[in-house]
């Protein structure tokens, strides 16, 4: 019988549909996938008692290929701990960065865990940006507390094997490819040892991996591999799914779409290479030594052979005749004694039995968003396709009792069960007629990302309860619990709360449910800019969720004015947006950096949040709610110059910027730079990696070119050394380089005093290089030729000084600016100095001579 599942997997299951249905759940649905596929590929991992657990510092640097093999071929519970979100990298599709990014890369993982079968999770590590050491990683990082945290995901997850993607050794590259590695190694000891992080003890046990694998690699010119070394051969074709591991891994490598990851099919042979770090070294098989059959646990003696039976058994035409000996099987792992297993199996037999009895059922809440404290209308669907015994006995929705949040080191948020009324009286559910539960419940918590909900550092997010780390999602989120019985066998199922709505286009879509303040406050700019005494209008945009009264003011702020001390509102409904506007002004002796807090007082409490979307086509509709605040910058800036052109790059919010500090900024497109008369502008900007991603900018070269030779200002931001569209950036040669200075405070020394970009129209001096964040710059430039001036040098600890952040030349009457400094990173981070400096780059001062 399983050959003939085989056979009409083969020819009746199209292969893109493994790209979903396995391990999972759809992006589209909460519930989990029923076709034979998965039902096939689960009842094979339900057999097998093994898992494997793969460490490394990012969102995709885990090896997708073997992660999918682990997970769908040899069927062990198979998870992937990377120890940041990716916050500090880059974003080829929008101007999202930092945390924003960091949320999108979360859901770029989740959808590559659905292709692969693996499971995710996180630390509470930031990602900070490139580092060049793992001493600095840790200091950053702050080691102790990411180390409990690896501690406290082994525990959990108690992997038979760990598995680094990189060495402790350095030939990552990264300093937090390194960290990743160093702490894996100590967190394999640390787990076992009941006096590290005993705190952990009252809800985990200690647990003693067999072995800590080093996955080694052949990446570009660095090859850690060797013949002696072990290895698995995980290119090999699954029947089941249709498709080999290098298809898998492609299909989910090409999730990171941020990072412009998109990855070609492989197929054949491909091995994997392994070196042992800590423990026993596998000799014939990963899982030498380990006990991955049923005979592991007391009790599992007979269960293997009834998994058998139920294989042998099972009629693809029929699927309902294989409950009755899934239910008696569910009984009996019921009694396992061994904890672990016991619930690891019973989810899994739990969703097997769902599949097999064909029913369905999810939880939605009628409107995307609710206010705290409101009544969200909850509507339960449930059908049973196939008319057996089942009964619907009770529904109940699962909420965080405290309305905002635990305080900090609290490990477990107590959870409150609200008990939804079945009117129905007969439980049963008939036959393939869809049955609709209503109920209102209590919106309980703000649904902010828990690693959001308070300020953090540079190296690391502030967990307000300890039990959420290792999570992607908050486990809190709002879930109906459905409690059936099936032939009178008792099972609960869980089903996270939706909202769900028909798109023309795109059909069902899912996306989580808000909840909201009662009223949020969203301030227009993220900077204001104060180069003089004259006020400006702060102005801010607020939403009401529910229905309202009260009022907005500003949190008084030394050497500032504010007018007036407060607004008032009244009568407000839910959808209302209307918009308040506040006069600030420099009084004296005022910071040169100030964070305007506005404070909402709703329905007689405060609340200082605002409200963003994030919204791309390939994750799920996200929302945060971030602090009400902006930054006052009073800096001594002087403007030359009016009328800017920008030609958008990856992504930055650089254009924003410069709008606030009062130039006129254009986004030019393709005809303008070909056809239309560019010397009305005073300076030309490209955006950051515009060179990498826009593929016309090799055509539009030239014009831009005989515009700086004919008196214009041309500015280039940084490029990736790698997919550059021209190698001829500049009137001049250099090289784009993979070289960069890390330390954001590092000494920049200025060789050239006299240049233009120094003193025009502001003079820099060692002060505008203070507060700078993450990094001075990033992809730097080399052989450079005499005809540039390089007016900066600067250098990270040990390493020698480097020239090629900024490179500036005249060309005809023009000049040409190529900049690697991470202004994309200062100018929205409000960094005073970066503002003077970069509006020197923009402004050539008229005597200029070629």
């Amino acid at each position: 019988m399983e050959v003939s599942i085989y056979l009409w997997m083969m020819n009746r299951i199209k292969l893109f549909i493994a790209c979903f249905l396995i391990s999972g759940v759809a992006v589209a649905q909460t519930a989990p996938p029923t076709s034979l596929v998965s039902i096939a590929q689960n009842l094979k991992k339900l057999d097998v008692l093994g898992s494997v657990l793969y460490v490394a510092a990012h969102p995709d640097d885990e090896n997708t290929r073997l992660l999918a093999y682990l997970a769908q071929e040899k069927h062990y519970r198979t998870g992937y701990l990377s120890l940041t979100r990716g916050d500090g990298g880059q974003n080829l599709l929008g101007n999202d960065q930092g945390e924003l990014l960091g949320m999108i890369r979360t859901q770029e993982l989740l959808a590559a865990r659905r292709v692969d079968g693996a499971e995710q999770f996180f630390t509470r590590a930031n990602d900070f940006g490139f580092s060049k050491g793992p001493d600095e990683t840790l200091r950053i990082w702050d080691r102790e507390k990411v180390l409990s945290d690896v501690v406290w995901v082994i525990r959990k997850f108690r992997p038979d094997v760990i598995i680094c993607r990189f060495p402790t050794t350095g030939e990552g590259g990264h300093g937090h490819h390194t960290a990743s590695a160093i702490l894996a190694q100590e967190a394999f000891k640390a787990a076992a040892d009941p006096n590290r992080f005993p705190e952990q003890l009252k809800y985990v046990q200690t647990w003693q991996a067999k072995r800590l694998l080093w996955n080694t690699f052949n990446f570009g010119t660095v090859n850690t591999t060797s013949t002696d070394q072990f290895n698995i051969n995980v290119g090999v074709y699954n029947p089941i799914l249709g498709e080999g591991y290098g298809e898998m891994a492609a299909e989910s490598r090409s999730n990171h779409k941020t990072q412009g990851f998109g990855s070609p099919r492989q197929r054949g042979d491909a091995y994997e290479y392994f070196k042992t770090i800590l423990g026993d070294a596998p000799q014939t098989d990963l899982m030498d030594g380990i006990n991955t059959s049923w005979t592991r646990v007391k009790g599992g003696e007979s269960i293997s052979d009834e998994i058998g039976r139920i294989r042998k058994d099972f009629d693809i035409d029929h699927l309902e005749r294989s409950v009755p000996a899934l239910l008696k099987l569910h009984e009996k792992v019921a009694k396992v004694p061994d904890e672990y297993w016991q619930k690891q199996k019973t989810k899994e037999l739990n969703d097997l039995i769902a599949a097999c009895a064909g029913l369905w059922f999810e939880a939605y809440t009628a409107a995307a968003e609710y206010a705290l404290g409101d009544q969200m209308n909850i509507r339960s669907q449930v059908i049973s396709r196939y008319g057996l015994n089942i009964a619907l006995d009770k529904l109940t929705v699962l909420q965080p009792a405290d309305g905002f949040g635990s305080d900090s080191g609290v490990f477990m948020e107590q959870i409150a069960r609200y008990a939804l009324t079945l009117e129905n009286k007969d439980k049963t559910i008939p036959v393939n007629a869809l049955q609709t539960y209503s109920a209102d419940c209590t919106a309980s918590k703000i649904t902010q990302p828990y690693w959001l909900e308070s300020p953090h550092s540079i190296g690391t997010y502030q967990i307000n309860n300890e039990g959420n780390v290792g999570n992607p999602e908050n486990p809190d989120a709002p879930t109906v619990e459905f409690d059936f019985l099936i032939d009178g066998v008792a099972l609960e199922y869980d089903r996270k709360l939706d909202y769900k709505y028909g798109d023309p286009i795109r059909g069902d879509v899912y996306q989580p449910v808000e909840i909201t303040p009662p009223v949020t406050a969203n301030i227009k700019d993220k900077n204001y800019i104060f180069n003089s005494t004259l006020p400006q209008t702060v102005q801010i945009t607020l939403n009401s969720f529910t229905k309202s009264t009260g009022s907005i003011r500003i949190k008084p702020m030394p050497g500032w004015k504010v007018e007036p001390d407060k607004i008032d509102f009244d009568g407000k409904n839910k959808g209302d947006e209307w918009t308040a506007a506040f006069t600030v002004s420099p009084v004296s002796n005022q910071p040169q950096v100030t964070t305007l807090q506005a404070i909402v007082t709703a329905n007689g409490k405060d609340f200082m949040m605002g409200i963003q979307h994030i919204k791309y086509e390939h994750i799920p509709y996200l929302t945060l709610f971030p602090p009400a605040q902006a930054k006052l910058i009073d800096v001594d800036l002087k403007i030359a110059g009016k009328k800017i052109g920008y030609i958008p790059g990856a992504g930055d919010l650089v254009p924003d910027a410069l709008k606030q500090v009062g130039y006129d900024v254009h986004i030019l497109s393709e005809n303008e730079i070909m056809n239309g008369d560019l010397s009305g502008y005073d300076a030309i900007v490209t955006g950051v990696r515009a060179y990498n991603v826009n593929p016309r900018l090799a055509v539009e070269q030239p014009k831009l070119l005989e515009y700086v030779k004919n008196g214009g200002n041309l500015l280039i931001q940084y490029n990736n050394n790698n997919g550059l569209v021209t190698k001829n950036i500049g009137p001049y040669p250099f090289s784009v380089v993979n070289r960069r200075v890390t330390d954001e405070e590092a000494k920049v020394t200025v060789t050239d005093p006299q240049n233009p970009v120094l003193n025009y129209p502001n003079v820099i001096s060692d002060a505008d290089f203070n507060g700078w964040v993450q990094e001075r710059g990033l992809y730097y430039v080399s052989d450079i030729d005499s005809k540039y001036s390089a007016p900066l040098k600067m250098k990270d600890p040990g390493e020698s000084e480097n020239n090629g952040a900024l490179i500036v030349g005249n060309y005809g009457q023009g000049r040409f600016v190529y900049t690697s400094l991470a202004f994309f990173r200062q100018l929205p981070a409000g960094v005073p100095g970066a503002y003077r400096l970069f509006v020197n780059l923009l402004s050539k001062p008229k005597t200029q001579q070629p």
